[in-house]
């Protein structure tokens, strides 16, 4: 028998060590999916229930796994479901390649059935790498090119392959022809800057006498290193929500998240710092960076294309973090004052404490932080966290004390609602041993959550550790549009796009042969953790929580606070809850810290 234009592909990815494909059936792929039967699926085809959650689970298992992603579809409508998951993955600088189909070559301009410009349409989504297969010398090189390009630019790329060009008979690139065979294979490689470079830096850095240090995902790989540096400086380090798993929160210089869902003791420590630098992140929020012409800055990044963007550094260094730092380090001088690293630890701590009092605060029914802040103490060494977008994700980077090997992400620059399943999905294929915890609010578990639950009924007999647990913040309400909309509108909550309806979200789970809990009542949440831990497959926790908790900002202003009251004045719906799950949320922030009042 012939070899396919459809059995190369998938040779080739096996070639490039892939073992999963997410991805969801139709025509326009049917001489893969024949192939995937001639190869006894392999790489394993992993069904999805849409096409946007088959990107979403090739950005999360490329997340975790540190290798690509690779998702495919069909020509038109599943090549267009693609895109919002595959934005996800560019934005957060993740590799993923796309294989899509295409309507036949004679049939392309002729208003055929399904027929889109595939090559326009991911344009931007895959500006790195983007081609289509019309012969099947182009094989393996523009394949080739694509994993590598993913993994050299770590962004999307895309592959189209229309669907006669499938089925063709393979036949591989000859010396007369235009295109020359390809290699496999990509190398690592860790640039480290110039030593010119290094001493400017450590002339800034020994200038100042309050460092502040930012990580994203990019210092990952460099968390002794970062700890380092960190003392030798007398440095607190804040933390990019991408980079939340890349330093341990349990360190007392580690101030937490940083933005509209940080820390206060991050915002403080921006705030009042005379001297930054940032490590492995493109955090694009400038207004919880120091002020212009507060700070002097360094930029640590592997990326050219990503340095000096965010904020004006004196000295950006291109290279690998870990390297990089290693470098640096003899350069600096020892911090002698610790006075700068006290304040922090003080301020750490003492937020900390206002998180526990806060998770306290008694609430109708269930208060969504004390949801997050019991399942902090019970997280396994070897757990990974992904979280949904909305007011579940200030719990989440709030809440949350990752450390070790722990791992945890999100659509960080996207911000996208619905990726919290199916990155634990994504992830329970990169490490079937560990378990997976999403965090979800309804709304975004209502969007798609509920559907791919029938993908983790399918498959997680196969993993090792049975363990994915769905943890839904059941409140009734898109409560972070609801809670910008008062604080930044100062507008009422608008009911006919706020309200959601409750959904039975345990008696699914339970109809699909999984573990389902609905907690309506505080007493109930350790117990519910526990026992989703303990299950011997997946797991619904349907939290019933109080869309009258506020997810205040750590510095909130005074027109923020206008805005809000505001909100109450014009008749919010929720007017008489929100002021007083408001005022008893912000006012842990003031009360008597425990270790100042031992001193007093």
């Amino acid at each position: 028998m012939s070899t396919k234009v459809s059995d190369y592909i998938l040779q080739r990815l096996r070639e490039w060590d892939v073992e999963h494909v997410f991805a969801y059936p139709g025509d326009g792929i049917n001489g893969l999916l024949a192939a995937w039967g001639r190869a006894e699926n392999t790489p394993r085809f992993i069904q999805s229930r849409h096409e946007e959650m088959s990107a979403f689970e090739a950005c999360g298992y490329a997340k975790f796994s540190g290798k690509v992603g690779v998702c495919a579809a069909t020509s038109g409508p599943g090549a267009i479901h693609l895109l919002n998951g595959l934005y996800d993955a560019k934005l957060d600088h993740v590799p993923v390649v796309a294989i899509v189909g295409q309507t036949n070559r004679s049939a392309m301009g002729g208003s055929y059935q399904q027929e889109v410009d595939l090559l326009s349409l991911y344009k931007d989504v895959a500006s790195d790498f983007c081609e289509m297969v019309t012969v099947p010398e182009q094989l393996p090189n523009v394949l080739d090119r694509a994993m590598r390009t993913a993994v050299a630019r770590r962004s999307v790329t895309a592959v189209i392959i229309p669907a006669d060009v499938q089925e063709l008979d393979y036949s591989p690139p000859e010396h007369a022809f235009k295109m020359v065979p390809s290699s496999l294979g990509m190398s690592h490689y860790a640039p480290v800057p110039d030593d010119g470079d290094l001493q400017r830096a450590a002339d800034v850095l020994n200038s100042g006498g309050k460092t502040a240090i930012l990580i994203g995902q990019g210092a990952r790989g460099a968390r002794t290193e970062v700890k380092e540096v960190a003392d030798r400086l007398g440095a607190g380090v804040a933390k990019a929500l991408l980079g939340k798993d890349a330093l341990d929160d349990d360190l007392p210089y580690v101030t937490g998240a940083i933005g509209l869902l940080g820390t206060r003791p991050s915002y403080e420590m921006m705030r009042d710092c005379d001297t930054l630098l940032v490590i492995g992140s493109s955090f694009p929020y400038t207004q919880f960076l120091p002020a212009f012409g507060k700070a002097r800055a360094v930029q640590i990044d592997i990326d050219p294309h990503m340095v000096g963007m965010r904020y004006p550094f004196e000295v950006n260094l291109v290279g690998d973090a870990a390297r990089t730092l290693r470098r640096l380090l003899p350069l600096l001088d020892q911090m002698e004052d610790p006075s700068w690293r006290e304040t922090i630890e003080s301020n750490v701590r003492d937020w900390w404490e206002v998180m526990e009092r806060r998770a306290a605060v008694k609430a109708d029914p269930i208060n969504p932080e004390y949801v997050a802040h019991a399942l902090s103490g019970l997280l396994p060494d070897d757990v990974i966290l992904s979280s949904d977008s909305g007011s579940a994700a200030n719990w989440y980077a709030r809440h949350l004390k990752l450390g070790g090997a722990m791992r945890g992400s999100l659509s960080g620059t996207l911000a996208t609602m619905g990726p919290g399943v199916p990155y634990a999905i994504g992830a329970k294929f990169a490490h079937g041993d560990r378990p997976a915890i999403a965090l979800v609010g309804d709304g975004a578990m209502q969007m798609n959550g509920l559907a791919e639950l029938i993908t983790v009924a399918k498959y997680w007999r196969d993993w090792a550790d049975p363990r994915l647990i769905v943890a839904v913040f059941n409140n009734r309400d898109l409560n972070q549009v609801t809670w910008e909309m008062r604080a930044m509108e100062g507008a009422p909550q608008f009911l006919p796009s706020q309200s959601l309806p409750d959904v039975g979200y345990a008696d699914f789970a339970r109809s699909l042969g999984l573990t389902g809990m609905r907690i309506d009542e505080p007493g109930g949440v350790q117990g519910a953790w526990e026992a989703a831990l303990a299950a011997d497959r997946p797991c619904v926790l349907d939290f019933v929580t109080d869309p009258a908790v506020p997810p205040i900002p750590p510095h909130a202003t005074l027109d923020q606070i206008e805005a809000a009251a505001a909100a109450v004045l014009k008749g919010d719906s929720d007017r008489v809850a929100m002021v007083r799950q408001g005022f008893k949320a912000k006012v842990q922030e003031f009360l008597p810290h425990r270790h100042e009042a031992g001193r007093r």
